[in-house]
């Protein structure tokens, strides 16, 4: 069974975890400190996702243009 999970995801989480630890991981947009665990692994995959890594696509979350869709119809 192939992995669900590629290299660079591993990484970009484990340094994510790393600056978590040390207080140094930001979020988004408001720029506030992450302390969740779970936080700061959503972060490393989206930023391994951005890098081209193989990542699962997100679930549970839907794009804006598919609201946009789904409200205009």
């Amino acid at each position: 069974m192939p992995r669900k999970y590629g290299q660079k995801a591993s990484d970009k989480v484990e340094r994510a975890m790393h600056e978590m630890k040390h207080g140094e991981l930001k979020s988004g947009r408001s720029g506030r400190k992450v302390t969740s665990r779970k936080q700061a692994i959503a972060i490393g995959l989206s930023e391994a996702r951005k890098a081209g890594g193989k990542v699962p696509s997100a679930r549970g979350r839907s794009s804006a243009s598919a609201r946009s869709s789904r409200s205009s119809s």
